[in-house]
């Protein structure tokens, strides 16, 4: 049987410090050394943040988080995926992805990141106005994502979506799209190739397109 290599707190703190907020580093090191499970970053995905795969016939539990991240949006992605771990631990499939139980085990871990006094106001006031009544993820409470996307580094020629005029083009993931009208928290946009309409998250960060 393959051996699992040692896991020291100092080089998993070198390894995780480079996507962390400094001062949460020792706080996500002690989450991860207390558990069982692969830990990736991965590249950017445009559908997730992070994602937790339980482990099948005995291997290891799997957590992934995007690699593209700012620091903070890094550490709640890290903190929500590993409320997923803990709810599997103690209830297996026998509750839903986000229930109660999720949310629960989700509030328990952000806790002392809100108690922090290094936590930025903006972040801990969003978090706590999220734990009111706690959202699937942070791309669903559009509170706290706004708040986020303050922390992305600027990038040449993306915007979000929401500040882009009605019936303006852009690019995303590839493909070419017009805006349309807002429904509820996302825009109704037409794919320009095949004229199909799709639901586009408002914070989404898209090139705009010359007409």
């Amino acid at each position: 049987m393959k051996k699992e290599p040692i896991r020291s707190k100092e080089k998993v703190a070198n390894a995780l410090g480079k996507y962390l907020p400094e001062a949460f580093v020792d706080y996500v090191v002690t989450l991860f050394q207390e558990a069982s499970v692969r830990f990736k970053i991965v590249p950017g995905r445009a559908t997730k943040l992070g994602d937790f795969r339980a482990g099948m016939n005995g291997e290891k539990h799997t957590i992934t988080v995007n690699g593209d991240l700012n620091p903070y949006s890094f550490l709640i992605t890290t903190v929500h995926e590993f409320a997923h771990l803990h709810t599997f631990n103690t209830y297996g499939n026998r509750v839903s992805p986000h229930g109660n139980e999720w949310k629960s085990a989700y509030r328990q871990l952000l806790l002392p990141l809100i108690d922090a006094p290094e936590l930025p106001d903006d972040i801990r006031k969003a978090l706590m106005n999220s734990l009111v009544r706690t959202k699937a993820s942070s791309c669903t409470d559009h509170g706290l994502s706004r708040v986020l996307l303050n922390y992305d580094k600027p990038r040449e020629g993306v915007i979000v979506l929401e500040h882009l005029p009605k019936n303006s083009t852009f690019a995303l993931n590839g493909k070419h799209f017009v805006k349309g009208e807002l429904r509820r928290k996302r825009y109704i946009c037409q794919e320009v190739k095949s004229k199909r309409s799709y639901l586009v998250n408002s914070l989404a960060q898209v090139i705009p397109l010359n007409d």
